[in-house]
């Protein structure tokens, strides 16, 4: 069953869209503004969509982009801001759709539906003797299951998604621990050799740059 996050201060439309999804099959978890939001993706918790609205105490919705996009969770902004300058800055930043309100809950189910099928396209990624389960958020080796802290997964998936590439120290910080990370960078030092440790994958550091998953050609 698919799990959607709906992100929505607005207690009526919120209650309304978990039940609809409800309804039609979808399991509907809700947050009722940003910081909420974000702290229940802290603590790991994984979703096939989120359905957002710009407009959220604490913490906006576009705000909210960077965390859900870290999490590899498509986003669909659900929002009474109809000016052209607030859609494109949805859809730039990443958004897979810009819903403005008031909208019909069968066009939500339909085109929440073709998100889901266009990511669904990417259940699993494998690279060598590993099996990565995005959606699942899980991994296995020779069939095994190997445990992950969530953001030893994200940078997995991150390596996986671009075998055979350098990747800058500046974007894996900003794709595994989103632009307001404040932290040092040695942070990546020390999950990379988790994951090494974890994976046997061949993450080899390339200098002044950052580092690359060498995979077979």
């Amino acid at each position: 069953m698919y799990r959607i996050f709906v992100i929505e201060d607005d207690e009526a439309i919120n209650r309304l869209l978990c039940m609809n999804l409800s309804v039609a099959g979808y399991e509907a978890v809700s947050a009722m503004d940003g910081a909420e939001a974000a702290k229940r993706l802290n603590t790991g918790e994984t979703f096939d969509v989120a359905l957002v609205d710009v407009m959220l105490p604490g913490m906006d919705g576009f705000a909210l982009m960077e965390p859900l996009k870290a999490h590899g969770i498509p986003v669909i902004y659900l929002t009474a801001k109809n000016d052209l300058e607030s859609k494109l800055t949805g859809l730039l930043s990443g958004a897979e759709d810009y819903i403005v309100k008031p909208f019909e809950i069968m066009e939500l189910l339909v085109r929440m539906e073709k998100v889901l099928a266009r990511n669904k396209r990417e259940g699993t990624l494998a690279v060598g003797d590993l099996l990565v389960h995005v959606h699942k958020r899980t991994v296995t080796k020779d069939r095994v299951p190997i445990f992950l802290q969530p953001l030893e997964f994200d940078l997995l998936l991150l390596f996986v998604r671009n075998q055979n590439i350098a990747l800058t120290r500046e974007r894996i910080l900003s794709e595994v621990w989103g632009t307001d990370f404040y932290g040092e960078s040695r942070t990546i030092d020390i999950h990379v050799s988790q994951l090494r440790k974890k994976t046997g994958l061949s993450i080899v550091a390339v200098p002044r740059i950052g580092y690359r998953l060498e995979t077979n050609p």
